[in-house]
């Protein structure tokens, strides 16, 4: 798949912070609770599909202006 690992400096953690973040609201929202209620990897696999595609254009968050990302990002382009 030609996936290069983030090669930072020790102890300095800035450049994923962002994907971090992004998997421990994925954890909390999708995983924790609901572990067990999966039957396979394919049925865990296609909630994690359809997670992110509600994290990108409906989940609305106050540093988007209580906007989803993709509503944001369009809004921020056409300034």
């Amino acid at each position: 798949h030609k996936i290069n690992q983030s090669m930072s400096r020790k102890g300095n953690c800035y450049d994923n912070s962002i994907m971090e973040s992004f998997f421990a609201r994925l954890k909390n929202e999708l995983y924790y609770g609901y572990e067990k209620s999966y039957s396979s990897f394919d049925e865990f696999s296609k909630d994690i599909d359809e997670y992110i595609y509600y994290f990108n254009n409906e989940r609305i968050q106050s540093k988007t202006k209580w906007m989803p990302p993709t509503k944001y990002r369009q809004a921020s382009y056409c300034k």
